[in-house]
């Protein structure tokens, strides 16, 4: 089996800069990156950049049938995705699949293009392998999106060699009670682009957007997006930083009125006992705004996916996030119950070849526990051999 080092040239050229938490600012090295992916994906057929490409999707493409699966009506060629806020205009939607993703959340959009919060606004904690955000949705609009999406030429859903799902938030200058409207507005755009929709209600960096997981809240906001005459599946993405109970009752809720899914979890609020490590701005973690991801939330990750497995009775699909930065953490936390597993800190520390790392790992677990098929081990307990 095809195996991928660690010494490659991403690690040779950026490991330096993503070892220390100084250095060029972070978000100045991602918009880079994208800028790059952005001229590859509306070029990605002229030869030079072809081949290029097909490189890529040599060294990082696992096409394994026993990866494949149908999850709310998508064909998922593998379980492993790019988490939302990575490429949130979709100027890579065309590229995600060489670098081995068998899916890619696109976004947060919101209906108004918005500037996000005062910069900087994202941080490395490169020794914890974390990172800490309060970007507030930076993004161009769902109309300037749209736009974007056009100009890759992208192939509709269900002809794609990669799922595309869209992640939708609410636009800061709209009131917390006319919400629902802000999310219609974009995914009535956006739905004839959308393999799936995700509904964020749990970013900690736009005021008052997390009270939005409150049950009555939760439900208009649901209805108003399913009455949508061409809706794409609906999936809700929820905090870490939720008790066992609210979880629960944002299960009963999402069971109840139509939901095709929930991903678990989004930014956090907590510290995880770093709150008096210092980051590059010379406050502490615990002085700071914003939202941690990466390592830190691995154990919590892991114990959301088991709560809600256990509240939706196994009957609801899951997307697990957070923390997964090795085929250890995503087989661990598929067999907890997510049918999905979605990578962005991880795969920024780690590099490009995170993604063929878990391929890889998965594929010899299920061959070691006698799956067939990455369905089976799912739910099944099973730790990793």
């Amino acid at each position: 089996m095809p195996t991928t080092k660690k010494n490659d040239l991403y690690n040779i050229l950026l490991g330096q800069l993503l070892s220390q938490d100084e250095g060029i600012d972070a978000e100045i090295l991602t918009n880079s990156a994208l800028n790059a992916i952005k001229f590859a994906s509306l070029n990605r057929n002229f030869p030079l950049i072809s081949n290029i490409l097909l490189k890529a999707s040599s060294d990082f493409q696992r096409n394994n049938s026993s990866l494949n699966q149908i999850v709310f009506g998508s064909h998922f060629k593998n379980p492993v995705g790019l988490a939302a806020g990575f490429d949130k205009n979709g100027v890579g939607a065309g590229l995600w699949n060489y670098f081995g993703f068998g899916f890619a959340e696109l976004g947060t959009i919101t209906w108004h293009a918005q500037e996000g919060n005062p910069k900087p606004r994202l941080f490395r904690i490169a020794k914890e392998k974390a990172a800490l955000n309060r970007m507030g949705f930076n993004n161009q609009g769902a109309e300037n999106f749209l736009k974007t999406i056009e100009k890759q030429k992208i192939l509709p859903p269900g002809n794609r060699p990669c799922v595309l799902g869209i992640n939708l938030g609410k636009s800061k200058i709209t009131p917390l009670d006319e919400a629902h409207k802000d999310y219609s507005l974009s995914l009535k755009l956006l739905a004839p682009l959308s393999d799936y929709a995700v509904i964020n209600v749990s970013s900690p960096n736009t005021p008052g957007l997390r009270s939005l997981q409150g049950t009555k809240q939760i439900k208009k906001l649901i209805s108003t997006l399913k009455d949508l005459p061409n809706c794409p599946p609906l999936l809700v993405k929820i905090a870490p930083d939720l008790s066992n109970e609210a979880i629960d009752e944002i299960a009963r809720v999402a069971m109840e009125n139509g939901i095709d899914g929930i991903i678990a979890i989004n930014t956090s609020l907590d510290r995880f006992d770093l709150k008096n490590l210092k980051i590059k701005t010379g406050n502490t973690l615990g002085q700071e705004n914003g939202g941690l991801s990466g390592l830190p939330l691995q154990k919590r990750g892991l114990e959301v996916i088991r709560r809600l497995r256990r509240s939706t009775d196994n009957d609801l699909p899951l997307i697990g996030v957070g923390g997964i930065h090795s085929a250890r953490a995503a087989w661990e936390r598929i067999t907890a119950g997510a049918s999905l597993v979605q990578i962005y800190t991880g795969w920024i520390f780690e590099g490009p070849n995170l993604v063929p790392d878990i391929l890889d790992g998965l594929i010899q677990q299920m061959e070691k526990n006698g799956f067939r098929n990455i369905k089976e081990a799912i739910g099944s307990k099973e730790p990793w051999k």
